[in-house]
């Protein structure tokens, strides 16, 4: 399938509406059970849940349900892997959401600065979004930043290679204004996601993360943090 062909089909203010009734739905749906089924979960991951599947609707919702409940039935590296990169995610999407609506929605910019923008916005709310937990958990500064920034910015750099790399492409020369903007901007964060997942079970294989604790250990989830 052609660069026009994909471009064709994804920019529809019909089909964008669809895609937005579903996260709607999936938010709707992890908030709930977060509050009825899994309140022993830590704010700062039910937060990191409500934003990944804000970024990615059912497929967001489909990770939360496959490693972020206490009803998986057991754990393994990819659950590990993908709570992960969830909690890289959620800060990540912010920046990436922000930079691109600032460096290509309001100033029109160029690739080159588009992407630098939006990388370094990125990059700072995702590590920013690591380290403050484990500095909520007594951890000084200089400790966690040092603990957090080999494997965050290794996370960071894959997830948003892609991210941004697929958002310019696939965008063009779109304007807020045209559906092509926000649908290109769907697809890319989700696509970033996944491309960072195999980088963090590495990370995770190696100790260099932890896996975010097993949400099915109520006393253990409560108090998970990145390292």
């Amino acid at each position: 399938m052609s660069l026009e062909q994909i471009q064709a089909l994804i920019d529809t203010w019909t089909g964008l509406g669809v895609w937005l009734a579903l996260v709607v739905a999936s938010v709707a749906w992890v908030i709930y059970d977060l509050k009825t089924s899994n309140s022993h979960i830590a704010s700062m991951m039910q937060w990191v849940w409500g934003l990944t599947v804000l970024y990615s609707g059912p497929i967001g919702l489909a990770i939360y349900r496959y490693s972020g409940r206490k009803q998986i039935p057991t754990d393994s590296l990819a659950r590990k892997g993908f709570r992960s990169v969830a909690h890289c995610y959620s800060g990540c999407g912010i920046g990436e959401i922000l930079g691109v609506i600032i460096s290509v929605g309001l100033f029109a910019m160029g690739n080159f600065w588009a992407a630098i923008i939006t990388f370094t916005l990125a990059y700072i709310f995702g590590f920013a979004l690591n380290i403050g937990p484990m500095m909520q958990n007594g951890m000084p500064f200089k400790e966690a930043f040092k603990g957090a920034f080999v494997a965050e910015s290794i996370s960071i750099v894959v997830m948003e290679s892609v991210a941004i790399t697929t958002d310019l492409y696939l965008g063009g020369d779109a304007t807020m204004g045209d559906a092509l903007f926000w649908s290109s901007l769907y697809v890319s964060l989700s696509l970033g996601l996944f491309a960072a997942w195999p980088a963090n079970l590495l990370l995770i294989k190696y100790g260099l993360k932890g896996g975010m604790g097993d949400p099915r250990d109520e006393d253990a989830a409560a108090h998970a943090h990145c390292h």
